[in-house]
């Protein structure tokens, strides 16, 4: 997310490291290479020139310019225009009405809607616990209704039944009728879509609108389309009066522009973005996070929000016994090596800690392959219950079964050996470590060569 513009920015800073003060044309140099890097970044001229109105008058008017370093001076300035240009804080969907919620779904046909849909059902059922219902008024694309049918039961989401012939409006009805009588917390309409916007298209999601009485209208966005996204949120706000924007597909965007012009240009804020193909891949839009991520920050707030959604309360008290008992095993590794695949691997992990794209340039001169973990699990699960609670029986012949068992090498079950003897002295050595200084410290340990 946002590779390219960080990486600019990061360098733009870095030259300001060696300035032992920051004067008004040190601004004006920066400010320009930022220009350059957010218009390469796909951002649009009149955000481009927002932005750097703002950083200059912060920059300039700052009492304290001469007390810190001209790279954390600029940072500070591009990172505070950045969050006001984002939208300062976070706007979620708006669950605070009278049940059923009603959220309508629109945008151009190919953006994911539908998915998105699902995304925000489930997230909705499992966070939020929403009682949700969906239902898909498309009756344009073939198959589209059965798509959300089973996307619902895919996340355990009900969705309206399907009758063949009848019109979106009489869905959205019958629909909102079933939401009403069910006890539904949240209604969930996924509109019909087009290649480009039309006017069928739009009285269509208009005449649905004044039929359902929304209470979010929500387009979904492919990032990746770039400055387009722009132009047609710009359509739907002035025809529709959106109440928020999602943007999908953020996770391959190597630009990043459309979120940074979003917000300014159509003043509807970004509720949500997607950041995979999974049905859990989908979060609330921080902008001082995205801010941290442009600027090579890290997002750690983020990172440690999914940990502890991902990791049981319970599951992380019983480790933590075992590792001051130095009882920690194989077994043990391999579901910690779990929760890392649960975070997005290595790569998810480290995309969110400061300096990310220096790190990730690392990986990709080490050559690191994602698949050391399934690897290693792999390794692991070959082994016999004896072997994973009592490494130091595990000599030649066994490690010959257990690296065919597993379809690797002997070298790599010696790798996998040592790693995790390494992190066993570690363990022993900072029984009384907090949590936090010695998670931190075996992350480091189980990072592959190049990395540690």
């Amino acid at each position: 997310m946002f590779k390219n513009l960080s990486e600019r920015l990061t360098g733009i800073f870095d030259k300001l490291k060696s300035r032992g003060s920051l004067t008004e044309t040190d601004v004006d140099l920066a400010l320009r290479e930022v220009r350059v890097a957010l218009l390469e970044a796909d951002v649009s001229l009149e955000v481009v020139k927002e932005f750097l109105e703002k950083a200059k008058r912060k920059a300039l008017g700052s009492k304290i310019v001469k007390s810190v370093s001209p790279s954390q001076m600029v940072i500070k300035v591009v990172n505070d225009t950045l969050k006001e240009i984002l939208g300062n804080k976070e706007e979620p969907i708006n669950l605070k009405t009278t049940p059923p919620v009603i959220i309508l779904m629109v945008g151009l046909q190919g953006s994911g809607k539908t998915t998105t849909s699902a995304k925000i059902a489930k997230k909705l059922k499992d966070k939020d616990k929403k009682k949700v219902l969906m239902s898909s008024l498309d009756v344009q694309r073939p198959a589209a209704q059965e798509q959300l049918a089973t996307l619902g039961k895919q996340v355990d989401v009900p969705t309206v039944e399907i009758i063949k012939g009848e019109k979106p409006i009489k869905i959205a009805d019958r629909s909102l009728d079933q939401a009403k009588k069910g006890g539904f917390d949240v209604l969930i309409l996924d509109t019909a879509g087009r290649l480009q916007i039309d006017d069928e298209l739009m009285t269509e999601v208009k005449d649905v609108s004044k039929t359902v009485n929304p209470s979010e209208i929500l387009l979904v966005s492919d990032a990746m389309i770039g400055q387009e996204s722009v132009n047609v949120a710009k359509e739907f706000n002035n025809k529709l009066k959106l109440t928020g924007i999602i943007l999908t597909r953020l996770d391959g965007d190597a630009r990043g522009g459309a979120a940074l012009s979003m917000r300014s240009v159509t003043g509807c804020p970004i509720k949500l973005i997607g950041v995979g193909e999974k049905m859990e891949a989908i979060e609330v839009f921080h902008p001082d996070r995205i801010a941290n991520r442009i600027l090579g920050m890290g997002d750690v707030v983020s990172l440690v929000e999914e940990a502890t959604e991902t990791i049981k309360k319970e599951d992380a008290e019983k480790l933590d016994k075992k590792i001051k008992d130095g009882h920690f095993s194989l077994d043990d590794l391999s579901k910690q090596l779990g929760q890392m695949k649960k975070l997005g691997g290595i790569k998810g992990i480290l995309a969110k800690l400061p300096g990310a794209s220096k790190i990730q340039d690392q990986m990709n001169k080490a050559n690191i392959d994602e698949k050391v973990i399934l690897k290693q699990q792999a390794i692991i699960s070959s082994m016999t219950v004896e072997e994973k609670n009592n490494h130091k029986i595990i000599h030649a012949s066994r490690k010959k079964r257990i690296a065919s068992g597993s379809g690797t090498s002997i070298q790599e079950v010696n790798k996998l050996l040592k790693q995790y003897h390494t992190m066993l002295k570690m363990m022993k050595k900072y029984g009384n470590m907090d949590k936090k200084t010695l998670m931190r410290q075996g992350f480091g340990n189980m990072l592959p060569p190049g990395l540690q």
